[in-house]
């Protein structure tokens, strides 16, 4: 893998993703065209088993090819309204497929290769065919498994990735094969028929690899510890956020998604709290080229709790008409701010300058009120504020 430095990264938004696609995956099917046709004619002729085998696994390869190309295809599709996150799971999709494939191709080489080692007597002698046969294959498959990884870790897209490395695995079952057919040359007949179960285990085992980790990303298993604690100090780092509480990420094929938990000062605006959000959703996506979204709920308490408790309070209506009793000496506030803390809630007045023309009257209220507040429930305190003015900031 040592491609990985050699050239830049592709952007996912870059628009010639697709195209970078769609040309190695065309070169991918000429390859196995020519190499399917070659090995299972010259295994044919030259009695070879295993390089059946291997042509047999070359014709895998190639549906692997079309199912990628059709994912290449759909996966790029926008978001719409029965697929709000898009269709990059599609290639998910095909991955699993792409290994369920290849398991079901080695299960039955292997148990074709088991069925000719109970008669080895009834073989005919492998001829040199099939060693040049498998020798170019080898060195095929190597070619373009090196191309293939070389634009999957340019593009960081797995379902490319897992291509190439089928195409390796294809080259050392094209190695094991010629070693099979080698010792057949050799004399020892089930030299061909043991190589073919060494490729068909081969071939299962990728499928499974491929299969799992893509079971793996559709029950959306989060990202590695690593990556997790990297976007972490992100959030923790930018301004205004007091702390993170819930972290949740997933993938979708190569794009992650993220969901964050953030706690500001309780007494700062709606609009300010929104922008913190912001900034966080910003700082994350700019730091991480993979995430492809962030979800940040503000909190204003560091409790798993407070959703339950707040949920258990009066709604701002009601508490307006408890309100009331207390506020029967002040004239009408301009304004009313309400927190909901700590399963109680503190209320803020905002009343006209003119209710301080009398400074006695106004202290006499003050203390009525705080006599009937210590009585509430629910009312932790009850601040009021006088004289609020605003001046617009001057239009042109």
């Amino acid at each position: 893998m040592g491609t990985h430095n050699e050239a830049p990264e592709i952007s996912f938004d870059d628009p010639g993703r697709h195209g970078m696609t769609q040309r190695v995956t065309w070169i991918s099917v000429v390859v196995n065209v020519f190499l399917t046709l070659a090995q299972v004619v010259a295994g044919i002729l030259a009695h070879s088993q295993g390089l059946i085998a291997d042509g047999l696994h070359s014709l895998s390869d190639l549906v692997c090819d079309f199912l990628v190309l059709f994912a290449a295809h759909h996966s790029r599709d926008p978001a719409d309204e029965t697929h709000p996150y898009g269709h990059a799971r599609i290639e998910t999709a095909a991955s699993f497929a792409l290994g369920a494939i290849l398991a079901a191709t080695g299960a039955g080489i292997i148990w074709g290769a088991g069925v000719k080692l109970q008669n080895l007597e009834g073989l005919p002698p492998v001829q040199q065919l099939a060693l040049w046969t498998a020798i170019l294959a080898l060195a095929a498959k190597e070619g373009l498994f090196r191309y293939m990884l070389h634009v999957g870790e340019r593009l960081r897209s797995p379902m490319l990735i897992a291509n190439a490395w089928h195409a390796r695995s294809d080259a050392a079952s094209s190695l094991v094969v010629a070693l099979g057919i080698i010792g057949n040359l050799l004399g020892y007949n089930f030299a061909d028929s043991v190589a073919a179960v060494i490729v068909g285990f081969m071939i299962v085992r990728m499928g499974v690899v491929f299969s799992w980790d893509a079971v793996q990303e559709l029950i959306d298993t989060g990202l590695s510890a690593e990556e997790v604690a990297s976007i972490r100090q992100v959030i923790v780092d930018t301004p205004g956020v007091g702390s993170l509480h819930e972290l949740r990420t997933r993938r979708m094929a190569h794009r992650s998604l993220v969901d964050a938990h953030v706690c500001v000062d309780a007494r700062i605006s709606v609009s300010e709290g929104h922008r913190i959000a912001e900034m966080t959703r910003k700082r994350v996506l700019d730091s991480h080229p993979s995430v492809s979204d962030v979800l940040v709920h503000v909190d204003v308490e560091d409790d798993l709790e407070h959703d339950t408790k707040s949920q258990s309070l009066p709604d701002r209506s009601e508490l307006l008409k408890q309100l009331a009793p207390l506020l029967v000496d002040l004239p009408q506030p301009q304004r009313v701010v309400l927190h909901y803390l700590n399963g109680r809630v503190e209320a803020e007045l905002h009343l006209p300058r003119q209710a301080l023309e009398d400074l006695a009257a106004v202290t006499r209220v003050e203390h009525a009120i705080a006599k009937r507040l210590a009585e509430h429930p629910l009312l932790r305190s009850l601040s009021i504020n006088y004289g609020r003015q605003v001046f617009p900031a001057r239009t042109h």
